[in-house]
């Protein structure tokens, strides 16, 4: 499976987490979407397990980047789950944030309205510059 297919399957992970907390079942939704590659079920497991350990602090990111008004409930679970994917992946797992950031926003045209991408395009860019993730300053 290449890259952008299992952060697509990470995608529909981190959406249930979001739908059903932390008591979303890993073995269940790994069952449900026959994956048997254990590349996959890894790549899988430590998505799932750092979106949940720094939940906090990836919360408190978005929050920090979103504009006057704004507030982790009033954005779509689904432009919420590939938020957080992409800020998992730049800041936990050096994953270079262009790579993270077009990622996510090709999913978001897939996956939600119209108004998403250049939405979750915003936010992340807002972080990468907060977190000077561009090697600038």
């Amino acid at each position: 499976m290449q890259r952008s297919a299992m952060r697509e399957v990470a995608f529909k992970l981190a959406f249930e987490i979001e739908v059903q907390g932390e008591t979303a079942q890993f073995e269940v939704f790994i069952e449900n979407n026959e994956i048997t590659d254990t590349k996959v079920i890894e790549y899988l497991k430590d998505i799932k397990d750092g979106l949940i350990k720094y939940s906090k602090e990836i919360n408190e990111l978005i929050e920090n980047n979103l504009k006057e008004n704004w507030n982790l409930s009033r954005i779509p679970k689904i432009n919420l789950s590939l938020i957080k994917i992409a800020i998992y992946e730049m800041l936990y797992k050096s994953l270079p944030y262009k790579v993270a950031i077009n990622e996510v926003v090709e999913l978001a045209k897939k996956y939600s309205d119209e108004y998403a991408p250049t939405f979750i395009n915003g936010i992340l860019a807002s972080v990468v510059k907060e977190k000077n993730l561009n090697g600038e300053g």
